[in-house]
């Protein structure tokens, strides 16, 4: 193999604009997750005591997810799964990592492939909700995604703790999943639509 040629240029420069990608996902969904843990959880919990220990009713990440992958498509997958493991990994007490380490990769699986799932489900019966050449697409497409994929993802977080939680409460802590998902979708999805209209860029049309 011959260095410096113009194919190893273009492979570096590609696996550098992955990394970055992956990157830039995993700070933003790390970001998310922290104004979630540190402003939103502890609020929370002083209103409605221990009973969301598992569930936050303003996920901000799940809005990350929707639009990451909507822009990025299976590029973001990466990139969500990183974050999602340093966001345990930082803002989870170690008594509490401890006890759930059997089911945190599993569950942050889940949380990063839900939305690349429901996005290609749709690709697949002919009605794609990805970002096309022009980052145009309709809001209430984004909505469904993030609806189906909320829903999707409170499912399998449900099978995965289905051990830690007792039966009488499992369909209460999958409603909160949901409602925690879907209010984290919008609160993302407005304030990204705010930052684009304040640039000038009016790429989603509700």
């Amino acid at each position: 193999m011959t260095f410096g040629t113009t194919e190893d240029r273009t492979l570096v420069a590609g696996l550098g604009h992955f990394l970055s990608v992956v990157a830039i996902t995993a700070a933003l969904y790390v970001a998310s997750h922290a104004i979630t843990a540190l402003c939103i959880t502890p609020l929370q919990s002083y209103v409605l005591g221990d009973a969301t220990t598992y569930a936050s009713l303003l996920y901000l990440p799940h809005g990350i997810r929707v639009l990451s992958v909507w822009f990025l498509r299976w590029k973001a997958v990466p990139g969500l799964i990183l974050g999602g493991a340093l966001s345990e990994w930082i803002f989870t007490d170690p008594e509490t990592l401890r006890t759930l380490a059997p089911v945190l990769v599993p569950s942050i699986l889940v949380g990063a492939l839900s939305t690349i799932v429901i996005f290609e489900t749709l690709r697949h019966l002919g009605t794609s909700g990805y970002a096309g050449t022009g980052r145009r697409v309709e809001g209430r497409a984004l909505v469904v995604v993030g609806l189906a994929s909320s829903l999707l993802n409170s499912i399998g977080q449900m099978i995965v703790f289905d051990s830690y939680v007792s039966p009488g409460s499992s369909t209460g802590i999958m409603l909160l999943y949901a409602v925690g998902d879907i209010a984290g979708m919008f609160a993302v999805l407005f304030a990204g639509l705010w930052v684009y209209r304040r640039g000038g860029w009016r790429i989603i049309s509700l």
